[in-house]
């Protein structure tokens, strides 16, 4: 089996591809109910708090890709996606002049701004429609939809605006470190006082942290939550936090890893 993508959103998941009917791959023992149908031989495993997830981790190599017909697989060791599989999205590169041949975001965009605990912010665009899933895809403990706009360029100008003085980006790493923290809410106000925000939303990923999580990359271990693209397990008395775009291109069998790992000093006491 093969991680080829994942699910950062409400319904986090996981893609393997390589899994039979029933839910195990021809030698394993992967549970039935830790995963729903995907596209052809891909399942998605659902990453719901509690869930057990028990999965070594292999060598690593490209994801290959989803078309209509379903996933191609691709054994190019250039992981998580070789040169011919790799892809940017054109928008997000956008600041007001289409890049594309033919302009085709004509829906109405909202612009926001997202807050990281403790004290990181951004601003950021979307579809009007896609503003909540976004700010939750992205693992934003607070936002703030500020505008909306008739076209995605109009919101590209209007983002690329303010981010001259507001970041327009906040890495994984940066959203890891704030794990266990809360967000400096004089310091977001402070921020909504130059703007007039349309809707304001606070997230709870029911993660229960009292402490930051060990950064780590694996797959087995006990769900506690999810937060974007930040994977929260419990295992052996110490909490990982994992990027689940590092576990894409991992080939896995059924069976949690016996490598050794850091711990937190709380596995101790």
């Amino acid at each position: 089996m093969q991680i080829v993508g994942y699910d950062s959103g409400a319904d986090a998941g996981l893609l393997l591809s390589g899994v039979a009917d029933g839910g195990s791959d021809e030698g394993g023992d992967t549970p039935a109910d830790h995963w729903t149908a995907g596209v052809d031989d891909v399942a998605y495993v659902p990453l719901d708090p509690g869930a057990e997830l028990a999965y070594s981790l292999g060598t690593r190599r490209c994801a290959g890709t989803f078309t209509d017909a379903g996933h191609v697989a691709c054994d190019a060791t250039d992981a998580p996606y070789c040169r011919d599989h790799r892809s940017t999205w054109v928008c997000a590169r956008c600041t007001g002049t289409c890049l594309k041949d033919t302009m085709d975001c004509y829906d109405d965009h909202a612009v926001y701004l997202a807050a990281f605990a403790p004290d990181r912010f951004k601003v950021g665009v979307t579809k009007l429609w896609r503003l909540e899933t976004r700010l939750r895809e992205q693992g934003a403990d607070r936002g703030a939809h500020v505008r909306t706009v008739a076209n995605g360029r109009i919101a590209r100008e209007i983002e690329a605006g303010i981010a001259e003085s507001i970041s327009d980006a906040v890495r994984v790493p940066t959203k890891r470190d704030g794990l266990g923290s809360t967000v400096d809410d004089a310091a977001w106000e402070s921020l909504l006082d130059g703007f007039d925000p349309i809707e304001t939303f606070t997230f709870d990923y029911g993660l229960d942290l009292a402490d930051r999580p060990v950064a780590e990359t694996i797959a087995s271990g006990t769900v506690r939550g999810t937060k974007g693209r930040l994977l929260v397990l419990d295992r052996g008395g110490t909490t990982y936090a994992v990027d689940v775009r590092d576990l894409v291109g991992y080939e896995v069998e059924a069976g949690p890893s016996e490598r050794d790992l850091q711990s937190s000093l709380g596995a101790f006491g």
